[in-house]
Parts: structure tokens; C-alpha cells; sequence
């Protein structure tokens, strides 16, 4: 689900914004596109890797659900509304998405046991 609101939320910045924002908008739109389409195939990858083996992905999986909804989803916001109080949830959507890769050292850690 995440991946197809992606493909459409980079379709419609392609063909729909194109001629309604300026350039720097635009090129917000397609930043939050490119993380929220890379943080999709990694939850895929996750959700993969758990059907094979014990070893839970809550807390990576949580991380980049909620780091991929914070980041994309406020600067979706942002380019489509004036509501400008959304500027700083972007940054604290991209922290989580670092700690969700930094989470990941936990399931190579715990891998390697």
C-alpha cells in the first residue's frame, strides 16, 4: 500500500503539480516521493525477511512507517496547504527514519549470534 501511494503521490507531483507550484515546491514533492517509494521497498524487505525468520521487525518496521508518514506526509502538506506549522514534524520524520536504519544493526546483531 505504502509503495502504490508512492508511484501515485510522484505521478501526480509529475503531472498534476507541474504547472500549479514553483520549482522549489516541485522539487520538495519529489524528495518525499524518492523517500517515501525507497522507505516502502525497505518495509517490503523487512516484512520479507520476517516470514523466514523468528526474529521480530517491529521496531525498524515501526520506525520507517512512522519516519516515512512524519517526513513525506508533511511535506505532501506543506506543498498542497498553507500550513506552514508543519515545517518542523519534516526533521523529526527524518530522524526517525535514521533510527530505523540504525535499528537494523540490532537484527544483524542479533543475526550473527
Amino acid at each position: 500500500l505504502s509503495g502504490a501511494l508512492a508511484v501515485a503521490a510522484g505521478a501526480f507531483g509529475a503531472h498534476g503539480l507541474r504547472d500549479r507550484v514553483d520549482p522549489e515546491q516541485l522539487s520538495a514533492w519529489s524528495t518525499a516521493c524518492q523517500y517515501h517509494l525507497l522507505h516502502s521497498v525497505v518495509l517490503l524487505a523487512l516484512a520479507l525477511y520476517a516470514a523466514g525468520d523468528e526474529r521480530t521487525i517491529r521496531l525498524p518496521a515501526s520506525l520507517f512507517l512512522l519516519g516515512t508518514l512524519l517526513f513525506s506526509g508533511s511535506i505532501y502538506l506543506l506543498v498542497l496547504t498553507p500550513m506552514r506549522w508543519l515545517g518542523p514534524i519534516t526533521p523529526i520524520g527524518g530522524l526517525l527514519l535514521i533510527a530505523g536504519w540504525v535499528s537494523l544493526l540490532s537484527l544483524a546483531h542479533s543475526g550473527s549470534r
